[in-house]
Protein backbone atom coordinates (compact mmCIF):
# COMPACT_ATOMS: atom_id res chain seq x y z
CA UNK A 1 0.00 0.00 0.00
CA UNK A 2 0.87 3.68 -0.58
CA UNK A 3 2.94 4.61 2.33
CA UNK A 4 0.97 7.99 3.04
CA UNK A 5 -2.28 6.20 2.55
CA UNK A 6 -0.97 2.90 5.22
CA UNK A 7 0.16 6.06 7.42
CA UNK A 8 -3.29 7.65 7.57
CA UNK A 9 -4.66 3.63 8.61
CA UNK A 10 -2.81 4.27 10.97
CA UNK A 11 -4.00 7.18 12.54
CA UNK A 12 -7.29 6.60 12.22
CA UNK A 13 -7.33 3.05 13.71
CA UNK A 14 -7.09 4.24 17.36
CA UNK A 15 -5.88 2.64 20.24
CA UNK A 16 -8.38 1.11 22.90
CA UNK A 17 -7.71 2.03 26.83
CA UNK A 18 -11.11 0.90 28.32
CA UNK A 19 -14.97 -0.10 26.90
CA UNK A 20 -15.49 3.11 25.87
CA UNK A 21 -12.57 5.11 25.52
CA UNK A 22 -9.80 5.37 22.95
CA UNK A 23 -6.94 7.67 22.25
CA UNK A 24 -5.24 8.52 18.71
CA UNK A 25 -2.20 9.84 17.59
CA UNK A 26 -2.15 12.86 15.22
CA UNK A 27 0.26 14.01 12.48
CA UNK A 28 1.45 17.77 11.46
CA UNK A 29 0.16 18.25 8.16
CA UNK A 30 1.56 21.75 7.79
CA UNK A 31 -1.24 23.30 9.67
CA UNK A 32 -0.88 25.49 13.00
CA UNK A 33 -3.32 22.65 14.92
CA UNK A 34 -4.33 19.14 14.32
CA UNK A 35 -6.25 19.05 11.21
CA UNK A 36 -10.08 18.94 11.54
CA UNK A 37 -10.85 16.33 9.76
CA UNK A 38 -8.71 13.81 11.36
CA UNK A 39 -10.45 14.86 14.72
CA UNK A 40 -13.92 14.02 12.79
CA UNK A 41 -12.59 10.34 11.07
CA UNK A 42 -10.91 9.12 14.71
CA UNK A 43 -14.03 10.58 16.61
CA UNK A 44 -16.21 8.44 13.94
CA UNK A 45 -14.10 5.38 14.14
CA UNK A 46 -13.92 5.33 18.31
CA UNK A 47 -17.95 5.20 18.09
CA UNK A 48 -18.14 2.67 15.26
CA UNK A 49 -16.19 0.43 17.68
CA UNK A 50 -19.00 0.47 20.00
CA UNK A 51 -21.63 -0.79 17.72
CA UNK A 52 -22.07 -3.81 16.08
CA UNK A 53 -23.82 -4.45 12.74
CA UNK A 54 -24.92 -1.19 12.10
CA UNK A 55 -23.66 1.56 10.18
CA UNK A 56 -23.34 5.49 10.80
CA UNK A 57 -25.93 7.42 8.81
CA UNK A 58 -25.60 10.83 10.04
CA UNK A 59 -22.84 13.14 12.32
CA UNK A 60 -23.49 16.24 13.47
CA UNK A 61 -19.89 17.53 15.40
CA UNK A 62 -18.49 21.08 16.45
CA UNK A 63 -14.83 22.09 16.71
CA UNK A 64 -13.91 23.85 20.19
CA UNK A 65 -10.71 24.44 20.70
CA UNK A 66 -7.71 23.69 18.53
CA UNK A 67 -5.99 20.44 19.06
CA UNK A 68 -2.31 19.69 20.04
CA UNK A 69 -0.38 17.48 17.16
CA UNK A 70 2.00 16.88 19.64
CA UNK A 71 -0.42 14.90 22.07
CA UNK A 72 -2.36 12.29 22.22
CA UNK A 73 -6.14 12.41 21.90
CA UNK A 74 -8.42 10.66 24.07
CA UNK A 75 -11.81 9.95 22.59
CA UNK A 76 -14.80 8.93 25.01
CA UNK A 77 -17.96 7.61 23.83
CA UNK A 78 -21.00 7.67 25.83
CA UNK A 79 -23.44 5.03 24.67
CA UNK A 80 -26.82 7.07 24.45
CA UNK A 81 -29.35 4.28 23.08
CA UNK A 82 -29.20 0.98 21.40
CA UNK A 83 -32.79 0.60 19.76
CA UNK A 84 -34.14 -1.59 17.70
CA UNK A 85 -32.84 -0.44 14.68
CA UNK A 86 -30.82 3.23 15.69
CA UNK A 87 -28.25 2.81 18.04
CA UNK A 88 -26.97 6.74 19.18
CA UNK A 89 -23.44 8.11 20.15
CA UNK A 90 -21.92 10.84 21.92
CA UNK A 91 -18.35 11.27 21.61
CA UNK A 92 -15.88 13.60 23.44
CA UNK A 93 -12.18 14.47 22.16
CA UNK A 94 -9.84 15.39 25.18
CA UNK A 95 -6.80 16.91 25.08
CA UNK A 96 -4.51 18.85 28.08
CA UNK A 97 -7.86 17.74 30.41
CA UNK A 98 -10.16 20.14 28.29
CA UNK A 99 -12.72 19.41 25.66
CA UNK A 100 -11.71 19.98 22.06
CA UNK A 101 -14.24 18.63 19.91
CA UNK A 102 -18.09 16.78 20.62
CA UNK A 103 -20.01 14.69 18.08
CA UNK A 104 -23.31 13.00 17.85
CA UNK A 105 -23.67 9.93 15.44
CA UNK A 106 -26.08 7.80 14.42
CA UNK A 107 -26.16 4.55 13.27
CA UNK A 108 -28.93 2.40 11.43
CA UNK A 109 -28.88 -1.52 10.86
CA UNK A 110 -29.52 -2.38 6.91
CA UNK A 111 -32.82 -1.53 6.01
CA UNK A 112 -34.75 -1.29 2.61
CA UNK A 113 -37.07 1.80 1.85
CA UNK A 114 -37.99 4.77 -1.03
CA UNK A 115 -35.63 5.70 -2.96
CA UNK A 116 -34.99 8.83 -5.19
CA UNK A 117 -32.02 11.42 -5.40
CA UNK A 118 -31.08 14.76 -7.16
CA UNK A 119 -29.26 13.96 -10.15
CA UNK A 120 -25.23 14.73 -10.53
CA UNK A 121 -23.74 17.70 -12.29
CA UNK A 122 -22.40 17.30 -15.50
CA UNK A 123 -18.46 17.61 -15.27
CA UNK A 124 -15.69 16.29 -16.84
CA UNK A 125 -14.36 12.59 -16.01
CA UNK A 126 -11.85 12.86 -13.49
CA UNK A 127 -9.13 11.36 -16.26
CA UNK A 128 -9.87 14.88 -18.24
CA UNK A 129 -8.87 16.61 -15.69
CA UNK A 130 -4.99 18.10 -13.76
CA UNK A 131 -4.52 16.85 -10.22
CA UNK A 132 -4.11 19.82 -8.06
CA UNK A 133 -0.30 19.23 -7.06
CA UNK A 134 0.27 20.68 -10.33
CA UNK A 135 -1.38 23.69 -9.47
CA UNK A 136 0.02 23.85 -6.05
CA UNK A 137 3.50 23.42 -6.98
CA UNK A 138 3.28 25.92 -9.49
CA UNK A 139 2.66 28.50 -6.86
CA UNK A 140 5.33 27.61 -4.35
CA UNK A 141 7.97 29.99 -4.89
CA UNK A 142 5.52 32.70 -4.30
CA UNK A 143 4.08 31.94 -0.98
CA UNK A 144 5.32 32.81 2.25
CA UNK A 145 7.10 29.75 3.80
CA UNK A 146 4.58 28.48 6.36
CA UNK A 147 1.81 28.01 3.27
CA UNK A 148 4.53 27.13 1.37
CA UNK A 149 5.27 24.08 4.11
CA UNK A 150 1.26 23.74 4.40
CA UNK A 151 0.49 23.02 0.88
CA UNK A 152 3.08 21.40 -0.49
CA UNK A 153 2.43 18.43 2.01
CA UNK A 154 1.95 15.18 -0.39
CA UNK A 155 -1.69 14.02 0.65
CA UNK A 156 -2.95 10.16 0.71
CA UNK A 157 -5.93 11.55 -1.69
CA UNK A 158 -5.73 12.41 -5.31
CA UNK A 159 -7.85 15.76 -5.93
CA UNK A 160 -8.50 17.21 -9.54
CA UNK A 161 -10.59 20.32 -9.37
CA UNK A 162 -13.44 20.82 -12.01
CA UNK A 163 -12.85 24.33 -11.82
CA UNK A 164 -8.74 25.38 -12.16
CA UNK A 165 -7.16 26.34 -8.55
CA UNK A 166 -6.43 30.27 -8.82
CA UNK A 167 -5.01 30.68 -5.05
CA UNK A 168 -2.51 33.72 -5.80
CA UNK A 169 -5.04 35.50 -8.17
CA UNK A 170 -8.46 34.05 -7.26
CA UNK A 171 -10.72 36.61 -8.94
CA UNK A 172 -14.48 37.33 -8.37
CA UNK A 173 -16.08 33.59 -9.07
CA UNK A 174 -19.76 31.77 -8.04
CA UNK A 175 -19.95 30.37 -4.48
CA UNK A 176 -19.68 26.65 -5.82
CA UNK A 177 -16.89 24.04 -7.19
CA UNK A 178 -16.97 20.29 -8.00
CA UNK A 179 -13.91 18.53 -7.12
CA UNK A 180 -13.00 14.66 -8.21
CA UNK A 181 -11.38 12.55 -5.27
CA UNK A 182 -10.61 9.38 -4.42
CA UNK A 183 -7.20 7.19 -1.83
CA UNK A 184 -4.29 6.87 -3.82
CA UNK A 185 -3.94 3.41 -3.63
CA UNK A 186 -6.57 0.28 -2.62
CA UNK A 187 -8.16 0.31 0.67
CA UNK A 188 -9.46 -2.87 2.73
CA UNK A 189 -13.15 -4.22 1.84
CA UNK A 190 -14.75 -1.71 5.30
CA UNK A 191 -17.57 -0.36 5.14
CA UNK A 192 -16.55 1.87 7.74
CA UNK A 193 -13.18 2.48 7.52
CA UNK A 194 -14.54 3.83 4.28
CA UNK A 195 -16.72 6.53 5.99
CA UNK A 196 -14.37 7.40 8.30
CA UNK A 197 -12.04 8.38 5.68
CA UNK A 198 -14.67 10.23 4.03
CA UNK A 199 -15.15 12.01 7.39
CA UNK A 200 -11.49 12.93 7.13
CA UNK A 201 -11.23 14.25 3.40
CA UNK A 202 -14.57 16.28 3.33
CA UNK A 203 -12.96 18.68 5.28
CA UNK A 204 -10.17 20.06 3.20
CA UNK A 205 -12.68 21.43 0.29
CA UNK A 206 -15.63 23.15 1.72
CA UNK A 207 -15.20 26.30 3.96
CA UNK A 208 -12.88 28.14 0.93
CA UNK A 209 -15.88 27.76 -1.49
CA UNK A 210 -17.20 30.63 0.49
CA UNK A 211 -14.45 33.19 -0.65
CA UNK A 212 -15.22 32.45 -4.12
CA UNK A 213 -17.51 36.07 -4.34
CA UNK A 214 -15.43 38.23 -2.67
CA UNK A 215 -11.97 37.74 -4.56
CA UNK A 216 -10.77 36.08 -1.94
CA UNK A 217 -8.19 32.81 -1.19
CA UNK A 218 -6.92 30.82 1.46
CA UNK A 219 -3.71 32.54 1.21
CA UNK A 220 -5.19 35.82 1.25
CA UNK A 221 -3.65 37.80 3.70
CA UNK A 222 -5.45 39.04 7.40
CA UNK A 223 -8.00 36.69 6.80
CA UNK A 224 -8.53 34.01 9.59
CA UNK A 225 -10.57 30.87 8.52
CA UNK A 226 -11.60 27.72 10.82
CA UNK A 227 -14.16 25.35 11.16
CA UNK A 228 -17.03 25.80 13.74
CA UNK A 229 -18.98 22.82 13.03
CA UNK A 230 -19.56 19.80 10.53
CA UNK A 231 -22.71 17.51 9.81
CA UNK A 232 -22.67 14.40 7.36
CA UNK A 233 -25.49 12.52 5.95
CA UNK A 234 -24.30 8.84 4.49
CA UNK A 235 -27.01 7.40 1.82
CA UNK A 236 -25.90 4.63 -0.07
CA UNK A 237 -22.33 2.38 -0.25
CA UNK A 238 -19.71 3.50 -1.37
CA UNK A 239 -15.66 2.94 -1.53
CA UNK A 240 -13.15 5.89 -0.98
CA UNK A 241 -10.54 4.37 -3.31
CA UNK A 242 -12.86 4.34 -6.29
CA UNK A 243 -13.59 8.09 -7.75
CA UNK A 244 -16.05 10.28 -6.07
CA UNK A 245 -17.35 13.93 -7.31
CA UNK A 246 -18.09 16.66 -4.47
CA UNK A 247 -20.29 19.21 -5.76
CA UNK A 248 -20.28 21.87 -2.98
CA UNK A 249 -21.82 25.30 -2.53
CA UNK A 250 -21.90 28.49 -0.10
CA UNK A 251 -25.60 29.63 0.21
CA UNK A 252 -25.17 32.53 2.45
CA UNK A 253 -21.83 33.86 4.55
CA UNK A 254 -22.55 36.59 7.39
CA UNK A 255 -21.54 37.71 10.80
CA UNK A 256 -17.61 36.63 9.63
CA UNK A 257 -19.28 32.80 9.27
CA UNK A 258 -19.27 31.18 6.08
CA UNK A 259 -21.50 28.24 5.33
CA UNK A 260 -20.91 25.52 2.89
CA UNK A 261 -22.84 22.69 1.54
CA UNK A 262 -22.52 19.59 -0.60
CA UNK A 263 -23.40 16.35 -1.79
CA UNK A 264 -20.77 13.04 -2.87
CA UNK A 265 -21.71 11.03 -5.92
CA UNK A 266 -20.13 8.09 -7.38
CA UNK A 267 -18.65 8.59 -11.44
CA UNK A 268 -22.07 6.61 -12.29
CA UNK A 269 -24.05 9.28 -10.44
CA UNK A 270 -25.46 7.10 -7.49
CA UNK A 271 -25.52 10.14 -4.28
CA UNK A 272 -23.75 8.47 -1.20
CA UNK A 273 -23.14 11.60 1.34
CA UNK A 274 -24.31 14.69 1.77
CA UNK A 275 -22.50 17.44 4.03
CA UNK A 276 -22.65 20.95 5.50
CA UNK A 277 -20.05 22.72 7.69
CA UNK A 278 -20.38 26.17 9.10
CA UNK A 279 -16.78 27.88 9.83
CA UNK A 280 -15.21 31.36 11.07
CA UNK A 281 -14.74 33.73 8.07
CA UNK A 282 -13.05 36.70 9.46
CA UNK A 283 -10.83 39.45 7.43
CA UNK A 284 -9.04 41.09 10.29
CA UNK A 285 -6.95 44.56 9.85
Amino acid sequence: MNQLLEDLLKVIRLERLEMNLFRGESRDIGSPQVFGGQVLGQALMAAAATVEARLVHSLHAYFLRRGDFDAPIVYEVDRARDGRHFSTRRVVAIQHGEQIFNMSASFQSPEEGLEHQVSAPAVPPPEDLDGAEAAIRAALPRLPAKLARLLGEHRPFDLRPVEPLRMLDPGTRPPRKCVWLRAVDRLPDDPALHRCLLAYVADFHLLDTALNPHGLSMLSPNLVMASIDHAMWFHRPFRVDDWLLFAIDSPSASAARGFTQGHVFTRDGRLVASLAQEGLVRVVG
